[in-house]
């Protein structure tokens, strides 16, 4: 019988000086007992803490410049589905 394994995403955005999306990453992950290092996805500059903690990360497409130079990979615009793209080549596609 296959392993069955609870997936969960969580997405969140983050404007503020105290509370990080990598800070909230972090504990997420502590909470799910899913590892941070594995990968993060990201658009904002806020992002780049994100993906300095990440073995894999994935810059959207609609991100900066400087932003996407931070990142292991590139994908589509959230608005061209980037995020499910990503998932889709990155992540589920080595598991095919």
């Amino acid at each position: 019988m296959a392993e069955k394994r609870k997936i969960s995403l969580v997405l969140a955005d983050v404007d503020g000086t105290l509370v990080t999306e990598e800070k909230i990453l972090t504990e997420r992950a502590r909470h799910l007992g899913v590892p941070a290092h594995e990968i993060a996805t990201g658009d904002q500059p806020n992002d780049v803490l994100m993906f300095k903690r990440s073995g894999f990360s994935i810059a959207m497409g609609n991100a900066s410049d400087q932003v996407k130079a931070q990142a292991a990979a590139v994908t589509d615009s959230y608005n061209d589905e980037g995020f499910a793209k990503a998932m889709e080549s990155f992540i589920l596609g080595s598991a095919r």
